[in-house]
């Protein structure tokens, strides 16, 4: 389940994968960022992208407003978050954050060519999407809610030999 944070017909798409955690403990590569981050707290693998970088991703409280968070175009309650800032000067801006190692990205007109060859499914995401305590389950959890054909496809089996 990936997430698009930014698109332009000039720049291209970016995103991050939200259903597939690593393992690492934020507090591993974060020093004082575990107490924000939402459950499970360990870094996600947010694509293949520059994996050596981290990008984080808040939910705004009401009103949150700041150099240290940046909103999302179109989604005014999620923003990336400033991972050199201190923790403390983001609490009051963020109810909970998710850090992602690496991104997915595309080239411009590369993501819309994927969709219209039917490799992609474009849905709208609920607010609780990105910081979903159970991220194993986010896949089925999106395909359900859509209805139809898309419902029943959240019922397939992960291997699908074993149809």
């Amino acid at each position: 389940v990936v997430l698009l944070l930014q698109h332009s017909d000039d720049d291209g798409a970016l995103g991050v994968v939200l259903n597939r955690p690593s393992g690492t403990d934020v507090d591993e590569v974060l020093p004082g960022w575990q107490d924000l981050a939402a459950g499970p707290s360990t870094v996600f693998v947010g694509g293949p992208v520059q994996p050596e970088g981290a990008l984080c991703l808040g939910r705004l409280r009401p009103g949150a407003a700041g150099t240290r968070v940046a909103p999302l175009p179109g989604n005014p309650l999620l923003a990336t978050v400033d991972l050199d800032a201190p923790p403390d000067d983001v609490a009051p801006l963020v109810q909970r954050v998710r850090v992602f190692a690496g991104c997915a990205g595309w080239s411009p007109g590369q993501l819309e060519g994927e969709v219209e060859e039917g490799s992609w499914w474009v849905l709208d995401s609920l607010p609780g999407d990105p910081f979903t305590p159970e991220p194993d389950l986010l896949w089925r959890q999106v395909l359900r809610r859509q209805g139809g054909t898309l419902s029943l496809v959240s019922t397939y089996p992960e291997d699908p030999t074993h149809n």
